[in-house]
């Protein structure tokens, strides 16, 4: 064995063609970590860590000696481990194109598309997409057209099915890699840079960024093929590679193992995404080259799959028609369980993951796996490599082992088929999770295997097989007894009724385990959904219950219920076209034109730096955070454990490293200050305690993560979590009387109008997560004189300058803050960066060293706290027409430990509640000081809560009166009058939009027509319901003061800097057209050539001053304004020079007015500071939206078919940014409203801080029709050019999907009135926030399937 390893090789491998060697590697390395480390590839970020986001996708293109040909595949680079890619060449989105070299098409078309906001996360989506082109174009796929791929318009989709982006909305993003697909439709691809309105379809091809697949770059270089090895020498690398089953059991019985040395069996590394590493290993165990772990292959018999065999491969496998005839039941498997692996993770993950890797974690640590479940339906045997041996047991008999030990190796599985015989062979799978085409684990998951026959007209059950997982118990398991029960009877209504009710009793999950009733009522609903077509229910239906089966042969019944009434969409269908309508305006050219993001095509190829990319300066050490996991406790100490990933610890910073003359303080806003680390006392869960300082990012986060933190909890009061115990504690935050906001008319008068009252209702609303794809990040460089730099992702870099030179106790000139860009914020990069910044500047100033902080997922979803969630009592009165006349609200907000942003958040809450005319409208507002970490800003901060709970109380109200909701919501929207009433006259005549734009999407959305279609729909369709919403918004925005400075240099190029940092909103964008304009009107003819000379440059807080937050959606005009400004002076003082130049009969451009002004020292810098004027800092923003979706009332899932918006923009600066804006802000609301779970632990600590339990929108959970039109609603005298927001308004707006579940809901619970199984109101039911499965199934009834078969039974007996 030793002798065969010395001849193995150093580790060789290519980088975007780039050939590395490296002697010696620590093997725990990751790719990503090599690659942000050690080369100049920063084009794959680290957005999780987990493989859960897709932002560090690589492709990875491997040599087969064998068949002589490259495999390319992508990978998530966070769990893939260096010493893995040995022979490997990767490819990077740099790798793809460039700004010298040229863009990659891929580039171009994102950016074209507009598909790139804050630009985090293309260069992982680009990758995902060009990893399905070039796998698309070798494959079997008819050619494809000129200028298009072999890729489907379905491929395209799921290539980025894995992959997050939180800004974009993922539409742009979708058409951009559909714009690649052979299959397409170009008419169905939404609004871009490349064609114009008119152009014919064969024009816009020959428009769009060519693309050639005969041209595609090698992504394997030549000199990879000559040096291939596969083997690493282990006398330099702890990185064994056995060949055969004997050199890796002679290992695994050697003495390196029997005298204790650890070791770990490597094949994709993925699992390390769920569990997280806190140890190295002694050696680690690469398992594929064992010829016998990666065999694959199927026959009459069944098929056997190794151990290391991908995921991915397999399902490739399990897709190929079969040589053998394996039969129809062989082709059934095959099928099945390839539709349903599909489901696992992600691409990039799948393609790395091994079948048996995730087995295997399913019976060592209890993973809530798919296969696993899949295997145990199949009766599935596997082989196991022991210490006495080969040993072969069923997959039944392993789960019910004790777990394996680490020298237990599995080696492959084993799936058997059944012969065809007369009987009819049955297997289905199911799986209900967050997301319809995977990428998040499975609240149930089941195999179904039966074998029936018909007898006399019914259908008998010889034998069945009900596998069931990942429903809260440690494996797999079977319902025996419902077997038993089944086995050997006629199948009919009562038969299967009874078998469900032994289900319920059969499936239960522990103790402890999220949502227990939902998961057994989906093990209900899915042996219903196997059995039901084979019950004798087609006699009965004549009834009118179902329009469902009436065949009478085992192939017709088998046929049709995949075909009838109850499984009905189980595959996924495509994202419809989607329209996109702009109403853009030459009147200030190039303002008003849509043009494409600043720097899109640079952000898809990685180009663009963020904090993180900003290579290391020498001896940078890195900062992680020791946070509290308890609300409130003394602290006596912390201990680090010591192991070999810990050793590069240098420093554990506490608040008293705080110098002589600086403060504890972290926070610093209007309100009271928040200190940086707690001293002796934590206050809330996720309090910073200290920051352990280490050589490595790696080694400060493991060294966190294992941190022992001894606290004290004697003699402390219990702690305060929710706004019930603040509320008896009298815990609060004051509210300053400026921000408390103003009540409306005589609520007691109000009440006594009324003809019907609801007194008393409750609405609750949970927090929300930010999820910026770049987390908390900071570089702190000591400089000289005291003096310290630090660039940090932050919407407000101005505050961290004041914070940091406070903490420090140095005036402010010594600290300069340079934010370029951040990748993404919404709020969560404001005051909660403050703290990231400052502990980063405090560390660096005591130990005279660069130390940057980039704080880990997990970490920060914990200590960042995130929206406000709220508890509102309500009591409102009401006319028999609908018209309300008066409501009062007792809001209860839970602030968290400080104060930050809260008390600006009653303004806000009833600011956004006011869309209604209430009559009269009171309310008490308390801000609720709790033990949990501050919460604060995120997107339109109370405002989506306020205009939330406006519809929740309409919608009470008309199921109150029984009243269409629509009608109800139409009494109530305010007349001209009512509107300046309660928002103090800032809206002038003609400017009022809403009632218009109600129209307007009624017609335009066909919301009538389809309201009453889907009442028709509900009627007939028993397991799925439809809902349609239309609902309102009217936003208040604030104008804040901003600085701006023009310099024109010396060849006539243009730098700009403004206050406002670009986070994605398209500032840069803005700023760049608002220049071009101004500077052009010293002559109109030079605009269009201007544009090409501006470059916006980043926030420098000792550069420009006064620069606030980039927050509530209007820096982009208000920092618009101030280099108008600037540019007006500019003007100014070149108008004269040119006039005298032309007087001079001399011929001018602009490089020779500005070469003229050089001579003539005119000043070619202009500061401003804009301040807008007080009686227009405030402005209403109107916008509406239709939604409609559909649930299944089997699982609880809400599919959103369609969604309409019309927003009125004002007079766009850009419309394509803004339209950008309103998609992203409304599917971040999806999001709020319908995905998001925000779950604590007992004592108030986040515990979905993952990707893994965290869910925002993807692109399988955003409208399938998705339809936007941006209003130009004409001059605004007093807006900047007429312009308005669009930043945060419309994320409101998805309140229309919550409202359309509701009534989807609804029309559910009606149903259930008709068979008199109905408890309590059919309207009159609260749907939670957000609306996940279990949300909707519950309310629909949770034991839906049981109430229809009792009904059925009973008509029956009739």
């Amino acid at each position: 064995m030793e002798e065969r390893q010395k001849k193995g090789g150093s580790l060789v491998f290519a980088v975007n063609g780039e050939r590395f060697e490296l002697p010696c590697i620590d093997p725990s390395t990751t790719l990503l970590q090599f690659l942000r480390s050690q080369t100049c590839f920063k084009s794959p970020k680290l957005g999780c860590g987990e493989g859960g986001c897709g932002a560090c996708v690589v492709l990875v293109s491997k040599y087969d000696p064998k068949l002589k040909k490259v495999e390319d595949f992508s990978v998530s680079s966070c769990l893939t481990l260096l010493c893995s890619l040995n022979g490997c060449s990767i490819t990077t989105s740099e790798g793809l194109g460039n700004t010298r070299d040229g863009f990659h098409s891929i580039h171009e078309r994102f950016a074209g598309f507009h598909a790139s906001q804050c630009g985090f996360c293309t260069p992982g989506m680009c990758m995902s997409l060009f990893s399905a082109l070039v796998n698309a174009d070798k494959g079997n796929n008819p050619d494809s057209p000129p200028g298009f791929s072999k890729l489907t318009s379905s491929e395209a989709e799921k290539a980025i099915a894995g992959n997050l982006c939180r800004c974009t909305g993922y539409r742009p993003i979708a058409d951009a890699c559909k714009s690649f697909a052979a299959d397409i439709d170009i008419e169905d691809l939404g609004f871009n840079s490349f064609w114009k309105k008119g152009d014919s379809k064969e024009m816009k091809v020959s428009k769009l960024p060519p693309y050639d697949p005969t041209k595609n770059l090698s992504t394997y270089p030549m000199f990879l093929k000559s040096e291939f090895a596969t083997i690493l020498d282990s006398s330099r690398y702890p990185w064994f590679s056995p060949v055969s089953i004997e050199e890796l059991r002679s290992f695994l019985y050697s003495n390196v193992t029997e005298n204790g040395a650890s070791f770990k069996l490597i094949v994709g590394n993925t699992g390390t995404g769920y569990y997280k590493e806190t140890q190295r290993y002694d050696h680690y165990i690469d398992l594929r080259h064992v010829p016998e772990l990666s065999i694959i292959k199927r026959d009459q018999t069944g098929i056997e799959v190794g151990a290391t065999v991908t995921i991915s491969t397999f399902i490739s496998f399990l897709k190929e028609e079969s040589k053998i005839n394996v039969g129809s039941y062989g082709k059934l498997v095959s099928d099945k369980l390839a539709y349903q692996m599909e489901k696992i993770a992600s691409p990039f993950v799948r393609n790395s993951a091994s079948v048996g890797g995730n087995l295997v974690m399913a019976q060592k640590n209890g993973f809530p796996s798919d296969i696993a479940t899949l295997f145990l339906g199949l009766c599935a045997t596997v082989s196991l490599i022991t210490g006495h041996g080969l040993e072969k047991l069923t997959w039944e008999e392993l789960l019910s082992r004790p777990p394996l030990d680490s020298r237990t190796v599995l080696l492959t599985v084993s799936i058997p088929f059944k012969k065809d015989q007369n009987s009819k062979f049955l297997f289905e799978t199911y799986r209900a999770a967050p997301r319809p085409y995977g990428n998040a684990l499975a609240y149930i998951n089941a195999a179904f295997q039966a074998d029936v026959s018909l007898c006399q007209n019914s259908f008998r059950i010889n034998n069945i097989r009900l596998a069931f997982g990942a429903y809260g118990t440690k494996y797999a398991t079977r319902a025996k007894k419902v077997e038993e029960y089944l086995t050997g009877k006629m199948l009919n209504v009562h038969i299967l009724y009874e078998a469900l009710k032994l289900i319920k009793l059969e499936v239960v999950p522990e103790d402890g385990t999220l949502h227990p009733e939902y998961r057994s009522s989906l093990a209900v609903s899915y042996v219903f959904e196997f059995l039901y077509p084979f019950t004798d229910a087609h006699s009965v239906i004549s009834g009118g219950l179902l329009n469902g089966i009436n065949d009478n042969s085992v192939e017709e019944v088998f046929k049709s219920s995949k075909d009838g009434c109850i499984i009905q969409g189980r595959k996924q269908t495509l994202l419809s076209s989607a329209k996109q309508v702009m109403e853009s305006s030459t009147e200030y050219y190039p303002v008003g034109e849509p043009m494409k993001k600043v720097g899109a095509a640079m952000q898809a190829a990685g180009e663009a730096v963020y904090v993180d990319d900003i290579p290391s300066p020498p001896n940078c050490l890195h900062g992680a955070f020791i946070y509290s996991t308890k609300p409130l406790a003394g602290v006596k100490g912390i201990q680090l454990k010591s192991n070999q990933l810990t050793d590069g610890v240098t420093e554990v910073i506490t608040s008293k490293d705080i110098p002589s003359g600086g403060e504890n303080v972290g926070v610093i806003t209007m309100f009271d200050p928040e200190p940086l680390f707690a001293d002796d006392l934590v206050r809330c869960v996720g309090d910073r305690i200290a920051i352990v300082v280490a050589d490595s990012q790696r080694s400060a986060d493991v060294a966190a993560r294992t941190a022992l933190v001894e606290y004290d909890t004697e003699n402390i009061d219990s702690p305060i979590l929710t706004v019930e115990d603040a509320v008896e504690k009298s815990s609060f935050i004051q509210i300053p009387p400026f921000l408390y906001p103003k009540q409306v008319g005589d609520f007691s008068k109000g009440m006594a109008e009324a003809d019907h009252k609801i007194l008393s209702a409750e609405v609750r609303l949970g927090s929300e997560y930010y999820f910026y794809m770049e987390t908390q990040t900071a570089l702190a460089i000591p400089d000289e004189d005291n003096c310290m730099v630090v660039y940090t992702s932050s919407q407000c870099p101005e505050s961290a300058q004041h914070v940091i030179a406070t903490c420090l106790g140095v005036p402010e000139h010594n600290i300069r803050v340079i934010t370029r860009r951040v990748g993404g914020g919404f709020g969560g990069k404001a005051i909660r960066s403050m703290p990231i910044s400052t502990a980063c500047a405090l560390a660096a100033y005591k130990l005279r060293r660069p130390v940057r902080i980039y704080v880990n997922r997990n970490s920060d979803m914990i200590m960042t706290g995130g929206r406000h969630p709220m508890k509102v009592t309500y009591s409102v009165g009401f006319k028999s027409s609908g018209k309300i006349t008066a409501l009062h609200l007792d809001l209860l907000i839970n602030s968290g430990i400080s104060d930050d942003v809260s008390p600006m958040l009653p303004l806000n809450v009833i600011k956004a509640l006011k869309k209604y005319d209430w009559g009269a409208l009171s309310f008490d507002v308390k801000l609720c000081k709790t033990n949990l970490t501050s919460k604060s800003a995120m997107r339109a901060p109370g405002e989506v809560q306020g205009s939330y709970i406006a519809e929740a109380i309409i919608e009470h109200v008309s199921s109150s009166l029984s009243m269409e909701v629509d009608s109800v919501r139409n009494k109530n929207v305010h007349t001209f009058e009512s509107l300046n009433l309660v928002y103090d006259n800032i809206v002038s005549v003609g400017e009022y939009t809403l009632p218009s734009i109600m129209d307007k999407l009624a017609v335009s959305s066909s919301f009538f027509q389809r309201s009453k279609m889907i009442e028709q729909f509900n009627q007939k369709s028993t397991w799925k319901k439809r809902g349609i919403s239309r609902v309102p918004i009217v936003y208040e925005a604030t104008q804040q003061p901003k600085p701006g400075k023009v310099s024109i240099l010396q060849d006539g190029s243009i730098v700009v800097e403004v206050g406002g940092i670009e986070i994605g909103q398209g500032l840069w964008t803005k700023v760049k057209q608002i220049t071009a304009y101004s500077l052009g009107l010293i002559e109109s003819s030079w605009a269009k050539e201007l544009v090409e000379k501006i470059r916006v440059i980043q926030a420098d807080t000792l550069s420009i001053v006064q620069g606030g937050y980039t927050a509530g959606s209007t820096t982009s005009e208000s920092s618009c304004e101030a280099v108008r400004l600037c540019c007006n002076v500019l003007v100014e003082r070149l108008r004269p020079l040119k006039k005298k130049l032309q007087e001079q009969n001399v011929s001018v451009d602009w490089p020779t007015l500005i070469r003229q002004a050089q001579l003539e020292s005119v000043n070619l810098a202009a500061n401003s500071y804009y301040v807008p004027e007080s009686d227009s800092t405030s402005y209403l923003n109107f916008g509406a939206a239709v939604s409609e979706v559909e649930i299944d009332i089997l699982t609880g899932e809400t599919t959103i078919l369609q969604s309409d918006i019309i927003y009125d923009c004002g007079q766009s600066l850009n419309p394509a940014v803004d339209m950008g804006q309103i998609e992203g802000a409304f599917v971040q609301g999806i999001g709020f409203f319908m995905n998001e779970e925000y779950l604590t632990n007992e004592e108030g600590l986040m515990v979905s801080n993952s990707t893994w339990t965290y869910k925002i929108p993807t692109i399988d959970t955003i409208p399938r029709n998705f339809n936007v039109h941006v209003v130009n609603s004409g001059h605004h005298e007093k807006r900047v050019l007429s312009s308005k927001a669009s930043g945060e308004p419309p994320l409101l707006l998805a309140a229309s999907v919550h409202c359309a579940a509701r009534a989807a809901v609804k029309a559910a619970r009606e149903q259930l009135k008709q068979w008199d199984k109905l408890n309590g109101s059919v309207s009159e039911f609260y749907l939670d926030v957000p609306a996940i499965l279990p949300v909707v199934k519950t309310q629909c009834g949770l034991d839906y399937v049981e109430k229809y078969l009792e009904t059925l039974l009973a008509q029956k007996s009739n």
